[in-house]
């Protein structure tokens, strides 16, 4: 299959979130917005945020155009403490509680090891990739505990598992390994409050801060293909769908683990 050939993938209305309070950070673009606009389509009261104001503000408006309802506060900040507990606070005053936490945001320096500079590429990277997760729970840890349980979802990476010669991802599988391991305690710190944590690790999703390297890195499409069984590119929406098993009632049992949502990019 041509990887500019994707499969339709059903977005009707649905009710598997039914009633459900998901706090859902990123939703300006890619994942987060995959996510966001699924959720609420399936029912969940939706809280966003972004550090893109005006992209935030298009999630919403073009959810809105579908029947769907999302509610945002832009811009957060999501390295700032303060800001992560406004996002929290703003949710928890429209809605009273917090059912589903979703950290989707997340940014990283691409370098390689040789030239990366400690605080403008490795210290960033781990800060957008770790802090903006340990932040995010933290702050929504005593709703979660108030309301008797809940879901929390994190992203690491195929890049957590296997490298990618073309790819100059130091910083970046340093910081998906540490939301895997960070993920697995947070499950088990949680387990006798009722709070599932879980993660998924996708391969490379298509997305407005991955066209770049796709179509500018001589040969990093071809090597990326090449490792995935299933020969197209992610989309959102292939994220969307395994998140929203993860963060439903259906997966009641599913604590501590990590789904590896890849096209089989990391089976060889």
């Amino acid at each position: 299959m041509n990887d500019r050939i994707r499969p339709a993938l059903p977005a009707v209305r649905g009710e598997r979130l039914r009633d459900k309070v998901a706090f859902v950070t990123g939703i300006g673009a890619g994942i987060g917005r995959g996510i966001a606009e699924l959720f609420a389509q399936q029912g969940a009261r939706v809280v966003g945020c972004d550090i893109d104001a005006a992209a935030a503000a298009a999630t919403v408006a073009e959810a809105a155009t579908r029947g769907a309802a999302i509610d945002s506060l832009q811009p957060v900040d999501l390295t700032d403490p303060a800001d992560v507990a406004r996002y929290v606070e703003f949710g928890i005053a429209r809605h009273g509680r917090i059912d589903v936490l979703v950290n989707a945001a997340a940014f990283g320096v691409f370098e390689p090891l040789a030239t990366m500079s400690y605080e403008r590429g490795w210290r960033r990277t781990l800060v957008g990739e770790l802090d903006v997760v340990f932040l995010a729970c933290q702050a929504a840890w005593p709703h979660l505990i108030a309301n008797g349980g809940g879901a929390i979802l994190n992203f690491a990476s195929a890049n957590a598992y296997v490298a990618l010669e073309s790819s100059p991802a130091i910083a970046h599988c340093a910081g998906k390994g540490g939301v895997l391991a960070m993920t697995r305690q947070i499950a088990a710190e949680g387990a006798a409050h009722g709070i599932r944590a879980n993660t998924i690790s996708p391969a490379l999703v298509e997305t407005a801060a991955t066209r770049g390297p796709l179509d500018q890195l001589p040969g990093f499409r071809d090597q990326v293909m090449r490792k995935l069984m299933l020969k197209r590119l992610g989309q959102p929406a292939d994220i969307a769908w395994a998140a929203l098993y993860l963060c439903s009632d259906e997966a009641s049992w599913v604590t501590a683990s990590d789904f590896r949502i890849d096209g089989g990019a990391t089976a060889w």
